[in-house]
């Protein structure tokens, strides 16, 4: 590949912080193209139309809106209010009824099985309390599942594989990846050991059975989706947060808030491509479904910048 493999294209500009905080996780609807980004400092989510590089709603009132994820299978928007120990569940577009469901302590990662309708919820907890790192699992349909089920540390990101169909969370402390089975959602299906300290973001390639863990350590760690053991490690820029595999690209993109990058990684040789400047504090990304956009949400200027994704 010549040249960068994301080009900047512009600013959205989004509501500025009403308090502390700024922005966490975000997702992309499929079939609108419209973006939806958890805007923690104001207890809401923001909207965006990246096509017309315009703000279009917040979705207000969800205390520590933190973790976010989009279903166009369910054509669902989910959402993990950190500050209520709820996640609320709407349909996409402008000024929709939120269903608020309780979870455990602090949610933040969410996970989605579109075909039993069950959402997993890992829950950050409280060192002070005994027994609240836990995840969720609570079935949207009609069979109301739950399940509240005790993880060894404190939760971060959370993915479903729909191949195997398993969930996979990470935690920071001990550094492992705990993996759940929906048709089991009472247990820990089984664990794989992390060998860097602090697992934050997680990603999959289903075709290859990868799974891509950026840890506090600065190291990206690949491992077997089936196995768990470690097929790789390569250094990073700085300490990760959220991860996106591009399968359209073959290509990984690593959030680095400090000094404030993209890391880039070419997934067939696990090659850096390069590391690009976003602004410093950015952690949060979210990948368009077509593979041709990336969105980095930008906390000290409260925008999101838009990079288009080059093809090879």
């Amino acid at each position: 590949m010549t040249g960068s493999p994301l080009r900047h294209a512009g600013y959205v500009d989004l509501p500025e912080h009403r308090a502390k905080g700024g922005f966490d996780h975000a997702a992309v609807h499929g079939a609108s193209g419209h973006v939806y980004v958890a805007h923690t400092a104001n207890d809401a989510i923001d909207v965006f139309d990246p096509a017309d590089r315009r703000y279009l709603f917040s979705i207000p009132d969800l205390p520590g809106a933190a973790g976010i994820l989009v279903s166009d299978e369910g054509q669902l928007v989910i959402v993990s209010n950190r500050a209520a120990n709820t996640i609320g569940v709407f349909a996409p577009g402008p000024s929709p009824p939120v269903r608020r469901i309780a979870v455990g302590m602090r949610p933040n990662g969410l996970a989605y099985d579109p075909r039993r309708q069950m959402v997993l919820a890992a829950n950050v907890g409280d060192p002070a309390v005994p027994g609240s790192h836990t995840v969720s699992i609570v079935g949207l349909g009609p069979d109301g599942v739950r399940a509240d089920i005790p993880v060894p540390g404190r939760t971060r990101w959370a993915i479903f594989d729909p191949g195997p169909e398993l969930f996979y969370v990470n935690i920071a402390d001990p550094a492992v990846i705990v993996v759940l089975d929906p048709r089991q959602p009472d247990r820990i299906a089984c664990t794989f050991a992390v060998p860097h300290a602090g697992p934050h973001g997680l990603d999959l390639d289903g075709a290859t059975h990868r799974l891509f863990c950026a840890c506090d350590a600065g190291v990206l760690v690949t491992l077997d989706a089936r196995s768990g053991s470690v097929l790789g490690e390569e250094s990073l820029t700085g300490a990760p947060d959220v991860v996106f595999f591009n399968g359209q690209r073959q290509q990984l993109y690593v959030a680095v808030g400090d000094p404030g990058v993209i890391d880039v990684f070419s997934t067939s040789t696990m090659e850096r491509l390069a590391s690009v400047e976003t602004e410093a504090g950015a952690h949060t990304t979210a990948l368009s479904p077509a593979g041709d956009r990336l969105y980095a949400f930008l906390p000290r200027t409260h925008r999101a910048a838009i990079y288009d994704i080059a093809s090879d």
